[in-house]
């Protein structure tokens, strides 16, 4: 099982069972020592050899169930909110925030707008709540255009381009073109604004709302990804490099849980089409590549804003 190993007191199962109990609570260590009746060296030891195990696993299920996107996702089709609009759209794209310990000299560049050190997570999400890309290297004071732009840029990465008529929805802080539709700026578009907003009216501000509501996938699975596992909220003081591969390990086991277990009752309210999950209101790679890319022109911005327009133009004038 990627590169594990049963011990002469620690035996496969159990490294497994420690592993996501120190993922799950606050209090890892003193929790765990007490748990499983373990030292501190014997669960450190446990601990890493299971992260590393996990991020090969993370390779094998961070990825695309379907790499050539043919038939429109399940999710859309079956709810006439979506279905008449979205069927090309294969998927959400944005970035959340996630709390890690930094030594004092990259404290600036680590500190985000909330005021402490973070690191800016990108991810890529399908309609089933399941992370297709993630990538977990950068700064929390690093913009998420730029990480985008980095990510569909570098072929190392394997990021899962779009084929042609087929794209990701994206909110305002990233750029729209070819194969990224983003809301209409300088509109309404967070749901806290159309709640406490007057009616929702005209055909630019339905358009925001659905396109809020379907991308609001990718919000509610990095919502659930935190509360199942606690320790992306309390990241312990490892080296920089083994707190991302904690962050790739949590997604991964959200995917296999996401795609084997649907009986996980405690999180069913999170796991719901529900708005109120918002990651980040303001705002190590794993995944296939499907297309080659090509750098977006003013043409290909163009062509996208028409395909909005377009898209708007279907849209009932209130709801």
């Amino acid at each position: 099982m990627y590169n594990l190993k049963k011990t002469r007191n620690v035996n496969i199962y159990e490294q497994v069972g420690l592993f996501l109990y120190m993922l799950s609570q606050p209090s890892f260590v003193r929790n765990c020592e007490e748990r499983f009746q373990h030292s501190g060296e014997t669960i450190s030891r446990h601990f890493h050899n299971v992260l590393e195990a996990v991020c090969m696993f993370a390779k094998d299920i961070i990825k695309l169930v379907d790499p050539s996107f043919r038939d429109t996702p399940i999710e859309i089709l079956k709810d006439a909110r979506y279905r008449p609009y979205f069927r090309d759209c294969i998927g959400a794209i944005d970035g959340t925030h996630i709390r890690v310990c930094v030594p004092s000299h990259l404290q600036g560049v680590y500190i985000g707008r909330k005021g402490y050190t973070t690191t800016n997570v990108m991810a890529v999400c399908d309609f089933s709540m399941c992370f297709t890309f993630v990538w977990a290297v950068w700064e929390g004071s690093a913009h998420d255009t730029k990480i985008f732009m980095e990510a569909l840029r570098k072929p190392a990465l394997h990021f899962p381009h779009p084929p042609r008529g087929k794209y990701y929805l994206v909110d305002s802080g990233y750029p729209t073109f070819m194969g990224f539709l983003g809301p209409y700026k300088k509109t309404r578009y967070h749901l806290p604004q159309f709640r406490t907003g007057p009616r929702i009216r005209g055909r630019v501000e339905v358009f925001n709302y659905y396109h809020f509501s379907l991308r609001s996938t990718i919000e509610r699975a990095f919502g659930l990804c935190k509360a199942r596992w606690k320790i992306l909220g309390n990241m312990p003081p490892f080296a920089l490099k083994t707190q991302n591969q904690i962050i790739v390990a949590c997604m991964a086991i959200h995917n296999f849980i996401q795609r084997n277990d649907k009986s996980d009752g405690e999180f069913d309210s999170l796991d719901e089409d529900n708005e109120d999950i918002d990651s980040d209101e303001d705002e190590s790679e794993v995944g296939p590549s499907t297309t080659t890319w090509e750098e977006p022109d003013a043409q290909s911005t163009i062509q996208m804003e028409r395909f909005r327009e377009s898209l708007k133009n279907m849209f009932p004038t209130r709801i």
